[in-house]
C-alpha cells in the first residue's frame, strides 16, 4: 500500500509553529532563529516529510530542471561525452537543479518543444557547428542557454570551450621544438568535419597556422575510427609517394582512434618515439593507457562542463556572464615524444 504524503502543515503542527515558518525554514527566504529553525528540520526528518516538486516549481516560478541538449551523432565518441555529461549533472546538482537529457538530433524543433513545455529553466548544448541551425533560435529563446562549443558567429550568446585553435597549434610548437620538420594531424572522422563540428576544424586551423609558423611540412586529415581504416590512413602516410618522405611526427585529435593508430606504428615496423613521435589531444586517462604514454594536450571535460553549468546558473540569477570563455590548453609530456633522430 503506497503511504499518504506528509504535508507542510502536519509538519508545522509537530514542530508547534506556523506553516509559513515551516516554508521560510526550508527555503532560506527568511531568517529563522536557530532555536525553532532546527525545531523544524526535526519534525522533517520525524515525518519523513519532503516538499512537493510541482508546488515548489509553481510558487518559485521555476523548474529546478536544466536540459543537456547532446545529439548523438556519427563520429562521436561516447566515452568522452558522458565525461561532459557527468559533469554536467554533478555541477547542476550543487545548484540543487536536475538535468533533463536531450539525445535526439532534432536541431531547432527539439529546442521549441523543450522550451514550450516550461519543463526547463535553461539549456546547455553541445556539438556545437560553425553554421549550427539552433544558433537563430537561441537567440530568440526566454529560456537562456550556454553552447559548449563556439558557432562562427558567437555574438549575443554564451560560449565556453577548450581553445581547441591553440591546442592545435600546441601540439605543433612541442614537435617543432624537438626538430620534426614533417608531420601530420589525424583528426575527427571525415563526418564530423562535414557537418563543420567546431571543435574538430578548429583544431586543424591552429595545426595548419603553426605548420606554416614553423616552415614545416603539414599534412591534416580525416582520421576513422575502425582498426582497418586507421591502418590505411598510417600506411598511406608513410608510403613513397605520400610527399613527406621524412614523416616523423603525427598529432592524433581522435580518442577511438589512438590505440589503432599505435598499433599500426607497431605493425608498420615505426618504433614510437624512437622513429615517429605521436601526441594526442584527449582525456589524461587515455594518454596514460597508452603503450607508450602519450604526450597529450589536455580535453578538459569536467572542467568545461562544471564551468558551463556555472555560467547558466548565474545567468538564471540575472548576473552578468562574459560571452566567451575559452580554457587555455596544457601539454602534458610523456613518453611518446624525443628529439627527431
Amino acid at each position: 500500500m503506497s503511504r499518504r504524503a506528509v504535508t507542510i502543515a502536519e509538519v508545522a503542527r509537530h514542530a508547534g509553529v506556523a506553516v509559513s515558518t515551516v516554508s521560510y525554514v526550508l527555503s532560506g527566504k527568511r531568517t529563522i532563529s536557530a532555536t525553532t529553525r532546527q525545531r523544524v528540520l526535526d519534525s522533517v526528518r520525524v515525518l519523513g516529510y519532503h516538499p512537493n516538486a510541482g508546488a515548489r516549481a509553481l510558487a518559485s516560478k521555476r523548474a529546478n530542471v536544466i536540459a543537456l541538449v547532446l545529439p548523438l551523432r556519427a563520429g562521436m565518441h561516447l566515452p568522452v561525452l558522458m565525461q561532459f555529461a557527468t559533469s554536467v549533472v554533478t555541477t547542476a546538482r550543487q545548484y540543487d537543479h536536475d538535468v533533463l537529457l536531450m539525445t535526439a538530433d532534432e536541431g531547432p524543433d527539439g529546442l521549441r518543444r523543450v522550451a514550450a513545455s516550461a519543463l526547463v529553466d535553461g539549456l546547455v548544448l553541445m556539438d556545437v557547428e560553425l553554421d549550427d541551425q539552433r544558433v537563430p533560435l537561441l537567440r530568440e529563446l526566454a529560456e537562456p542557454s550556454v553552447l559548449i562549443g563556439f558557432p562562427a558567429d558567437s555574438a549575443g550568446l554564451t560560449c565556453v570551450d577548450l581553445d581547441f585553435a591553440r591546442a592545435g597549434a600546441l601540439c605543433v610548437d612541442h614537435l617543432a621544438e624537438l626538430g620534426h620538420r614533417e608531420i601530420a594531424l589525424l583528426g575527427a572522422p571525415a563526418v564530423v568535419y562535414e557537418r563543420g563540428t567546431g571543435f574538430a576544424r578548429r583544431t586543424r586551423e591552429g595545426f595548419s597556422a603553426a605548420v606554416r609558423a614553423h616552415g614545416q611540412t603539414g599534412a591534416a586529415l580525416p582520421c576513422e575510427e575502425t582498426f582497418d581504416e586507421v591502418f590505411g590512413e598510417v600506411k598511406a602516410l608513410f608510403e613513397p609517394g605520400s610527399g613527406m618522405p621524412g614523416l616523423s611526427g603525427l598529432i592524433v585529435h581522435n580518442e577511438a582512434a589512438v590505440g589503432h593508430v599505435l598499433s599500426a606504428l607497431r605493425v608498420l615496423g615505426k618504433r614510437v618515439p624512437e622513429d615517429v613521435s605521436v601526441v594526442a589531444i584527449c582525456p589524461d586517462d587515455v594518454a596514460d593507457r597508452a603503450s607508450p604514454p602519450l604526450t597529450s594536450v589536455l580535453i578538459p571535460a569536467g572542467d568545461v562542463a562544471h564551468r558551463a553549468v556555472e555560467l547558466l546558473m548565474a545567468k538564471l540569477d540575472g548576473r552578468e556572464v562574459p560571452e566567451a570563455t575559452l580554457l587555455e590548453p596544457r601539454l602534458t609530456v610523456r613518453e611518446s615524444t624525443a628529439p627527431r633522430a
